[in-house]
């Protein structure tokens, strides 16, 4: 993303560390490589739970547990919204407005908290606003 605080739901960091993913680790790969660039990415506790779980147990080449802490601690040096009782009772508004799953909701939560402009992730519809957040899949074919 250029210009914009970006917010990465689990499975663009998990696609970008799975080799196993075809186009998607590619395009992963690159989204994360423009957003280091350009200091703008965000991500969220729960993100990075979700990711060490499923990169060291559930991907078909998982990564050992030292490879896993080392990109979390590199990850660590983006704004990482915290998920916080404040947190949890904003996924419930989201959730009963929109009718959008309790963890998505929270994602969509961390991002409005963290100031995203834009949030992405293939788990969401495509093009939609919630609280001046943008959805965005990267792999629908646009992202800019």
């Amino acid at each position: 993303m250029k210009g914009v605080n970006t917010f990465l739901d689990t499975n663009i960091l998990i696609y970008a560390y799975d080799t196993s993913a075809g186009d998607k680790h590619q395009k992963a790969r690159d989204l994360l490589t423009g957003l280091w660039e350009s200091g703008l990415g965000m991500v969220s506790t729960q993100v990075l739970q979700e990711f060490h779980v499923t990169v060291t147990r559930k991907i078909p080449k998982p990564l050992d547990l030292a490879t896993a802490r080392e990109i979390i601690t590199d990850f660590l040096t983006w704004d990482v919204v915290v998920n916080d009782g404040d947190a949890i009772l904003k996924a419930i508004d989201v959730q009963e407005k929109h009718g959008f799953s309790f963890w998505d909701s929270m994602v969509i939560a961390a991002a409005i908290t963290g100031g995203a402009a834009v949030l992405l992730t293939e788990d969401l519809s495509d093009g939609q606003k919630i609280c001046g957040v943008e959805i965005r899949n990267p792999f629908a074919g646009r992202v800019s």
